[in-house]
């Protein structure tokens, strides 16, 4: 049975919450942003939740913004985790927090290169809602290049988790 499986076998909450960053949860954080200035940003005003087994597979950081929204500001799995759906779980996860937490939207910004975060997103249901054009030009102080694209614009999707 795989690690995957099981977790979804278990029936509870696989996340657990944790009240600070070591150095391996920055280093996955980093994975999907890669400004440790812009992490340090929302952190604090986050909550933080990891996948774990053994190894530390995943983490993700969600963040209220108004009484009736939560965003994930970051989601990162293991590289040697990555593909096996590790994401598409956390991504449900934080909707269940979501909705029993009383939110009513759950929102995810990523950037236009990210086009595997892009095709994820949206079949775990998310709609784009909004693209804020030129984002990571003005937000970033380093170019970022994801499959061969500049990341330029900051897409914004949502799905509603009542």
């Amino acid at each position: 049975m795989t690690l995957y499986r099981k977790f979804l076998q278990k029936g509870d909450s696989m996340l657990k919450q944790v009240k600070e960053i070591n150095d391996e949860i920055k280093e996955l954080l980093l994975l999907a942003d890669p400004s440790i200035e812009m992490i340090n940003q929302y952190i604090s005003e986050s909550s933080i939740y990891t996948i774990e087994e053994n190894d530390l597979i995943g983490v993700i950081v969600l963040k209220a913004v108004n009484e009736s929204t939560l965003e994930i500001m970051n989601i990162a799995v293991s590289e040697a985790y990555q593909g096996k759906g590790y994401g598409k779980l956390m991504l449900k996860e934080a909707e269940k927090i979501a909705k029993h937490s009383g939110y009513d939207k759950l929102i995810i910004a990523t950037a236009n290169s990210s086009l595997n975060q892009l095709a994820l997103y949206q079949k775990c249901g998310f709609r784009i809602q909004e693209i804020e054009k030129d984002f990571f030009i003005n937000e970033y102080k380093e170019v970022i290049m994801e499959n061969g694209i500049r990341a330029m614009d900051k897409i914004i999707l949502s799905k509603l988790v009542c």
